[in-house]
């Protein structure tokens, strides 16, 4: 399955809403609009999951590239998504650490006191 990412601003944050499948094929592309943001000037991003059906090793390996490429551009990354497959897989790489998960968008914008 294909992937889908669209982008808003939402309280000083751009947020990806994507949907579909987090691969190989599709991971670069997913990769490429989020440094693009970044680049541009936006390091905080709220990346939403929700539709997002499957993610294997390479979309792990881009969403942690994108927490760095975010955080050295004094920003943050955020994930969203109230899937249990995700977040066994967040929780076995000890990713979870790093990215907790919240359950919407508006409970993310709220995290950490931002």
């Amino acid at each position: 399955m294909d992937l889908i990412v669209q982008l808003a601003e939402r309280d000083g944050w751009a947020v990806a809403q994507a949907s579909g499948d987090l691969d190989l094929t599709t991971a670069p592309r997913l990769r490429e609009q989020i440094v693009q943001v970044v680049v541009a000037g936006q390091p905080r991003v709220i990346l939403d999951l929700q539709a997002v059906d499957f993610v294997d090793s390479t979309g792990l390996g881009v969403i942690v590239g994108l927490l760095k490429r975010t955080r050295s551009h004094g920003g943050d990354l955020r994930l969203v998504s109230t899937r249990a497959g995700l977040r066994q897989v967040l929780e076995l790489t000890a990713l979870d650490q790093a990215l907790p998960l919240a359950a919407t968008v508006e409970e993310a914008l709220t995290d950490r006191g931002s």
